[in-house]
């Protein structure tokens, strides 16, 4: 469960990082991508633990409202489903060429 938010909370900074602000987007990099504590970021930014927890709490809130906005990562989500399907298609027959035609169709409406 906690490595699949944080996967999701990648993604989600991946996406929205730049709708954040300065010291949002340093935080989440630091306690998410460099793996750093809390505390460790906290010590180096001379606030409490506390207002750290706080900030990055807010901040995942804020991505997660965004995605439910945008849908930014739901699509793209989609997107790379269709395109494995697409890729299991191509490996086999040329039956499945009405299949391939009706992804690409579908990959078209998702722009």
């Amino acid at each position: 469960m906690v490595l699949a938010k944080t996967t999701r909370i990648n993604f989600l900074f991946d996406f929205y990082q730049s709708l954040l602000t300065d010291k949002q987007r340093l935080y989440m990099q630091l306690y998410y991508l460099d793996d750093f504590s809390l505390g460790e970021i906290a010590g180096e930014y001379g606030v409490s633990r506390q207002a750290v927890y706080d900030n990055v709490r807010r901040t995942e809130a804020m991505l997660e409202d965004y995605e439910t906005k945008l849908n930014l990562f739901s699509k793209f989500q989609q997107r790379l489903d269709i395109v494995e399907r697409l890729e299991q298609l191509v490996i086999g027959e040329e039956e499945h060429l009405a299949a391939i035609r009706e992804l690409l169709n579908e990959l078209k409406d998702h722009e």
